[in-house]
């Protein structure tokens, strides 16, 4: 996990979701009547990235915080780039279901849910990948969902800075500003 988030927004709302995920994972080992720590929650969830597709989101990533890469040694989905086990598995977990939440817009689930994976597995991602999804995801948790030509504004305002002004930029206010000197 990163030690450092990009603001104090982004950080409280991973921890947020990393919650979520806790809390998905322990409702479904209270299902199952698994034992948390237990060879049965380890083939539980051996179970669920194998069929990712039968799971909402927050359960398969809460599975794969509970598995080791066999290739790497990493918790599965986190290692180097160069590890083709974590690979596919990070992609496999798109398979997962999502369900908007009630009260938000269509869509919003799916754009929590990439801009969570883009947070969790920033080494997976571009510099101007990692800020437009991170900045967006507070906005997104609180119920927003960025309109088509907003996002493409955003993005015509991200591919203006170089990645390390990227990596350096806390908010949407910031990337505005740095953009416009160009």
């Amino acid at each position: 996990m990163v030690d450092t988030w990009r603001s104090a927004a982004l950080a409280r709302t991973v921890g947020q979701l990393e919650t979520d995920l806790d809390l998905a994972w322990t409702r479904l080992l209270g299902e199952y009547d698994v034992v948390p720590g237990s060879a049965d929650e380890t083939a539980l969830a051996g179970l669920v990235v194998d069929n990712p597709d039968a799971y909402d989101w927050r359960v398969v990533d809460a599975a794969f915080d509970h598995l080791t890469c066999t290739q790497c040694g990493s918790t599965l989905t986190r290692g180097p780039l160069t590890c083709r086990r974590c690979a596919y598995h990070h992609e496999l977990r798109f398979a997962a279901r999502e369900t908007d939440r009630p009260q938000v817009p269509p869509g919003n689930e799916h754009a929590i849910r990439v801009s969570f994976a883009v947070a969790r597995h920033r080494h997976r991602y571009s510099p101007r990948a990692r800020v437009g999804y991170e900045l967006v995801l507070p906005d997104l948790v609180a119920g927003g969902l960025p309109t088509t030509k907003q996002a493409q504004a955003a993005k015509a305002l991200i591919n203006k800075l170089t990645p390390e002004e990227c990596d350096r930029v806390a908010t949407f206010a910031e990337v505005k500003a740095v953009a416009r000197t160009r």
